[in-house]
């Protein structure tokens, strides 16, 4: 997850004609990481689920969010 994450860093950089130095991007990672993984240990605890159902969940719900939001639903 850590390299897809910073293939977005990059493309990102790319589109906004910026560059970042390797110390703020492992800082946003550590931060986009963090909050990734804290939202999924909760939703499993609240909900009794494994980590990885949880992770699935959480994921699925995000696609189905997104095609209705475009209308696609």
């Amino acid at each position: 997850a850590g390299g897809v994450t910073c293939s977005y860093f990059e493309q990102v950089q790319s589109n906004m004609n910026n560059y970042w130095e390797k110390d703020e991007v492992l800082s946003k990672l550590d931060v986009k990481m963090t909050s990734a993984f804290v939202a999924v240990s909760d939703f499993a605890v609240t909900h009794k689920l494994k980590m990885r159902e949880a992770a699935y969940v959480i994921a699925v719900d995000r696609v189905a969010q997104a095609c209705h939001d475009r209308g696609w639903v």
